[in-house]
């Protein structure tokens, strides 16, 4: 039996929260969610009822409690430097959903709260965890593809064509940016977990279906000095897709696919891999056993387990603050390039002020 470690949940606007809480509370990963906070009070009330846990309207009484070892932050965006900060004084182990926050000075004000304090820190990216992403990852790290020349992700939701969606915290700038800054930064991170920071970015954002939603399409290319090109194409008034990510190497490719949300939860053909690499030597596709999830809230929920065992201390943290940090600066270099029509270095002072 593993040691129990008591979390409380610090906002419940980011719904990926539930998926872990339904988890926990189903399988013993040696985590208990015994308290939870939100300004909302219809939304505490609503996961309260679902959770089974003690509800508060004040923040700082959830972090007075002695059973409460660590805390995931779900809250709008624009609250995490404030509730990391009030949890990382109170010596909490802190999950903080993505992204890290709406501008560089919150990141900063972020990781320095982490730093002064010592807490444990973990983001909350479930890409850096999903099963066929690390074998990718294995795969480049391996060599056997030999020098990588591309690298190509596709990510999207169909959440933009959904005419309730222009009335959540979602799209409201002051709690969230718009959905490119908010879901973009999916595979940006991934980007950044595959290759690195880049160099520079050439971006293209565009509002093309409800002037309500801003930045609903956007494609972004990221340089590196030596290679690769790696580009992010996103879509947030997509039904349905079914390739992921290409990877283009010297020895070989791979192929992935049903690795978001629209390609995940659309019909499949019969018996089609998830997951394909093309050895250029044998001429032959080598298909991964890595199963697809089914749907792409199971995928959501894989996350649990790898957030149990950070908390545990088996684990070192999926992403720190500081490559949370970066996630964001290259993602703030895509509306500069977009804006101003050229190419930005990720550290282009105009980064800074976006």
């Amino acid at each position: 039996m593993k040691a129990t470690i008591g979390v409380g949940i610090l906002g419940f606007a980011h719904g990926h929260v539930n998926a872990y809480c339904e988890a926990w509370s189903r399988t013993d990963m040696g985590v208990s969610v015994v308290a939870g906070w939100d300004h909302d009070i219809a939304r505490l009330e609503a996961a309260r009822s679902a959770h089974g846990l003690e509800g508060y309207r004040e923040a700082a009484e959830l972090l007075a409690r002695p059973d409460v070892h660590a805390v995931v932050i779900a809250s709008e965006t624009s609250r995490h430097a404030e509730l990391v900060e009030l949890a990382a004084s109170a010596g909490k182990g802190i999950i903080l959903q993505k992204p890290i926050a709406l501008t560089l000075a919150e990141a900063d004000a972020i990781v320095a709260s982490v730093d002064r304090h010592g807490v444990p820190f973990t983001l909350a990216w479930q890409m850096r965890v999903d099963p066929q992403n690390i074998q990718m990852k294995q795969w480049l790290q391996s060599g056997e593809l030999g020098q990588i020349f591309m690298v190509r992700r596709r990510h999207g939701l169909g959440a933009a064509l959904q005419a309730d969606f222009a009335n959540t915290w979602h799209v409201d700038p002051a709690c969230n940016r718009d959905i490119w800054a908010d879901d973009a930064s999916h595979p940006a991170d991934f980007i950044q977990w595959l290759l690195g920071e880049p160099d520079s970015v050439t971006a293209e954002l565009a509002t093309l279906y409800n002037p309500r939603i801003p930045n609903d399409n956007g494609i972004a290319v990221y340089r590196y000095a030596e290679g690769p090109i790696a580009e992010i194409c996103c879509s947030f008034t997509c039904h349905a897709s079914q390739n992921t990510t290409e990877i283009i190497g010297e020895q070989g490719t791979i192929v992935q696919n049903y690795g978001d949300a629209p390609s995940c939860n659309a019909p499949r053909p019969d018996g089609s891999a998830g997951l394909r690499r093309f050895d250029a030597a044998a001429k032959a596709w080598i298909d991964s056993d890595i199963a697809s999830p089914s749907t792409h809230y199971e995928r959501i929920r894989g996350l649990a387990e790898p957030l149990a065992a950070f908390l545990r201390g088996e684990r070192e943290p999926i992403a720190t603050a500081e490559e949370g940090r970066t996630s964001l600066r290259m993602v703030l270099a895509t509306y500069v390039s977009s804006a101003e029509g050229r190419r930005v270095s990720v550290n282009d002072p105009a980064v800074d002020e976006v």
